[in-house]
């Protein structure tokens, strides 16, 4: 009689110790199941698909605090290369100011006033001059706010009969402003100077 009790206690012991055995292995199979299901859905937020002339083209979402100095350089290069990459037609010459004034503050629209009145835009339509601008460097300095930054380049002056190399050291800061279709950055430069514009080569044709 005693021992029948005891073998139904013996049982009932195995018996619970195999149902938390079972309840714990299954609690564990459902939190890693849930956490991989939150990783997967949290990876499939960050896929970014975009069109791009008809085919949709992957990307994948960051932080921009990933890419500030990427942007910031790529910014800085699409302003100058607009503002200094002309050709002798006003259309072309309107075009270009236009979209470089979407990514600069005032300070770019009054150095763009002063060479509208030295002729300077005049001259390059008369002359038959093409500009082409060549980024040698740029350096930004993401240690304050707004980001101090310095342009390296050399720019090309095609006249009919010479190409002009001259050298090209500007210099501003950067602000954080909201992206648009004129400023995908979403940066402005503030402060914009022109330290140095020399010839250094010229070259007959």
């Amino acid at each position: 009689m005693f021992k029948h009790f005891k073998n139904i206690e013996t049982a009932f012991r195995h018996v619970r110790l195999f149902s938390f055995v079972v309840i714990g292995a299954s609690t564990a199979i459902c939190g890693y199941t849930l956490l991989e299901s939150y990783r997967m859905v949290t990876a499939a937020q960050q896929r970014i698909y975009i069109l791009s002339n008809g085919k949709a083209m992957e990307a994948l979402a960051a932080d921009r605090r990933d890419n500030v100095p990427v942007e910031a350089r790529d910014h800085i290069k699409t302003f100058h290369q607009y503002f200094f990459s002309l050709d002798p037609d006003e259309k072309i010459i309107a075009r270009n100011i236009g979209q470089a004034l979407y990514l600069a503050d005032g300070t770019a629209k009054q150095q763009y006033d002063d060479l509208t009145e030295s002729g300077y835009y005049a001259g390059i339509i008369s002359g038959n001059v093409s500009q082409q601008l060549e980024t040698d460097s740029i350096t930004v300095d993401l240690g304050s706010y707004p980001y101090y930054f310095r342009f390296y380049g050399k720019q090309k002056m095609i006249r009919p009969t010479v190409t002009v190399s001259r050298s090209l050291l500007t210099d501003g800061y950067l602000r954080n402003v909201g992206r648009s279709d004129n400023n995908p950055h979403g940066f402005l430069i503030e402060r914009w100077r022109i330290l140095e514009n020399k010839d250094l080569d010229i070259q007959k044709r």
